[in-house]
């Protein structure tokens, strides 16, 4: 193949080439080595997708129904660039019997559309709005893996890692945040042999290049001017937008932006020298030039004092997080939450925070028993060592890995005081 990203060089013979591929998928099911024939992308798809345990015989699963689904659309960033989207590509998968698919980047579909007989046949597989089709769920395919790999691919019949889904060829193309790059999700184009044309990854490409020049068309709307943004999740230093400026805040000034965000009618001295210093013997001097460092940072007017507030309404990723959690979207919980709150600090009231928002959401996602969220948990920093999440995961999804890792750490748990990880003694 003269490009790796191309499923079928012009030419080809797409029925030998077919027969090919599944003798390379079934050496690899049996032997868990890939063939020559097969290409790189696909064989480094192939080993990632048995890493994260899926099987030949699986099925995607349907995270978002009914008003999760419908919330997370609305509130996703393709949403604004749909009728863009489908003006390109409907009167193509139109005329080719195909389907349009846009997902969001955890791989989840949100838009099927297209051909109604195709549409059906698509169902069977749970190629339907809200399944999740990332790589690490169901294996190679050209939306999942184009967001694994943040570049455009075709994927081939056999070339797809599960057995149901080799009928089928897709093509799909990454769309980006053009204000920070960030991986948004994918345009992808599924139907049958014909899409495995160089012409049809090209196409797919160009039409998520204009979805990203339409976004930066569109993208003065997406921030009110005035409106402060605050970032503290995953992160030791919270960062702050303010008027189009992006701030990086020291600790202690992350944590009393933190702690205000949440308590818009104020805090008075002696509640924040409580809420953020473990040793009650600070005195409030300390405090009075920490606020007004910060005071000076922040420009004339957004810090008040007597009590210490904001004057405008701050959003943040936590509050974002504790919404969807109190409205009982937890998908839209799990996305949002890119780590524990200012995992570094020691302010009492952030630890209390952190300590409740993680619990809350980690709780929600036992009880929802949903195998792929539970495994995003498992596999962050922040739940490698969660032994109740990896019990609920090995419950629903009881792969090797999982067990093995469910088996370490419960080892761990029962082994007898002064006992180190590190030297094993």
């Amino acid at each position: 193949m003269t490009d790796p990203w191309v499923a079928l060089e012009p030419g080809a013979d797409p029925a030998e080439r077919v027969r090919v591929l599944r003798r390379a998928h079934e050496t690899f099911a049996v032997a868990g080595t890939v063939p020559q024939p097969v290409r790189s992308v696909v064989a480094d798809s192939w080993r990632r997708s048995a890493r994260a345990g899926v099987g030949p015989e699986g099925t995607a699963s349907v995270e978002l129904t009914d008003g999760d689904l419908g919330v997370h659309r609305a509130e996703h960033p393709l949403a604004r660039v749909m009728p863009l989207i489908r003006e390109l590509v409907g009167t193509f998968a139109a005329d080719g019997e195909h389907l349009l698919a846009v997902c969001d980047a955890q791989g989840r579909l949100l838009w099927v559309e297209g051909d109604p007989a195709t549409r059906r046949k698509a169902g069977r597989m749970n190629f339907v709005p809200g399944a999740r089709w990332a790589e690490s769920a169901v294996g190679t395919n050209a939306p999942g893996t184009a967001v694994a790999v943040d570049r455009p691919v075709q994927v081939f019949a056999a070339e797809h890692f599960i057995r149901r889904v080799q009928p089928w060829t897709c093509a799909a193309a990454p769309v980006h945040d053009p204000r920070t790059g960030r991986v948004l999700g994918a345009v992808d184009i599924t139907g049958g042999n014909g899409l495995a044309h160089p012409h049809s990854l090209g196409f797919v490409q160009a039409v998520a290049r204009a979805a990203e020049s339409q976004l930066a068309l569109l993208a003065p709307e997406q921030t009110p001017v005035d409106g402060p943004e605050l970032t503290a999740l995953g992160r030791d230093e919270a960062q702050l937008c303010l008027h189009g400026r992006k701030m990086r805040l020291s600790r202690r000034h992350s944590e009393i932006l933190v702690l205000l965000a949440r308590h818009p009618e104020g805090l008075t001295g002696d509640e924040l020298l409580c809420a953020l210093y473990e040793d009650e013997s600070v005195p409030p001097v300390t405090l009075r030039a920490e606020l007004a460092r910060l005071r000076r940072l922040l420009g004339p007017g957004l810090l008040a004092s007597r009590p210490y507030r904001l004057t405008s309404p701050v959003e943040s990723d936590v509050a974002i997080v504790e919404r969807r959690l109190e409205g009982g979207t937890v998908m839209g919980a799990a996305t949002a939450y890119t780590g524990p709150l200012l995992p570094g600090s020691q302010a009492p009231a952030v630890v209390r925070l952190r300590t409740r928002l993680a619990d809350g959401l980690r709780t929600a996602l036992i009880a929802r028993r949903d195998p792929d969220l539970l495994a995003d948990w498992a596999h962050a920093p922040w739940g490698e060592d969660d032994l109740d999440v990896w019990r609920a995961l090995a419950a629903i999804r009881p792969t090797a890995p999982v067990r093995s890792r469910l088996a370490a750490l419960e080892s761990e748990l029962a082994a007898p005081a002064g006992w180190s990880r590190q030297t094993g003694r």
